[in-house]
């Protein structure tokens, strides 16, 4: 994630000589394989206890998610506020400590990842689909479509199915872009 100003919104859009998005890659039985260098990818947000569920589901422990993106993807967001083919966004997920070093007040991201989650559009291996990793890393099997996540971020995503609404970097790009969905619109009661 990183900082970009807002006016980078309105900014006319770059070239179209964008390159493509790293192919995700998959094992031969079709598991995908956590990008190892997504940590060298553009940082989007972070996030705090976040929860999508009614009941509010909250663990017994605190957690940050911090979300990547891989570079060329961003590039073609930022150019046209959508995702293009092959996009792939890492969510790594971290415990949050409040008491270390000096620390008196608020929460700090402690210790190796608890897990990741990968967001991934592939039109070969049939559009948007959900990825879970252990902290083992080892590769995902791809999150049944009968899952809550399908069907949560496709009436909740901001843009493409994706929760852009949580990227404030992005946000005013699909705004200026007027890429925001009709479902984000109306729930937002934005006027795009």
């Amino acid at each position: 994630m990183l900082a970009l100003s807002s006016s980078a919104a309105t900014a006319a859009p770059a070239s179209d000589t964008t390159a493509a998005p790293q192919a995700p890659s998959y094992t031969g039985d079709g598991r995908l394989q956590l990008p190892a260098d997504y940590r060298q990818w553009v940082f989007l947000t972070s996030g705090l206890d976040m929860s999508y569920r009614e009941d509010g589901g909250a663990p017994d422990h605190s957690m940050f998610d911090n979300v990547f993106v891989d570079p060329e993807a961003y590039r073609t967001f930022v150019q046209t506020g959508h995702w293009p083919d092959r996009t792939a966004l890492v969510m790594e997920v971290r415990g949050a400590q409040t008491k270390g070093s000096i620390n008196r007040r608020g929460s700090f991201q402690s210790g190796a990842p608890m897990g990741y989650e990968v967001h991934v559009r592939d039109d070969a291996h049939g559009g948007w689909a959900f990825y879970s990793f252990n902290g083992d890393r080892a590769p995902a099997q791809k999150i049944p479509t009968d899952r809550a996540c399908y069907t949560c971020h496709q009436a909740h995503g901001a843009v493409d199915t994706t929760f852009v609404q949580f990227y404030p970097t992005l946000l005013p790009i699909a705004e200026a872009r007027k890429t925001l969905s009709p479902a984000f619109r109306a729930e937002s009661g934005a006027a795009h």
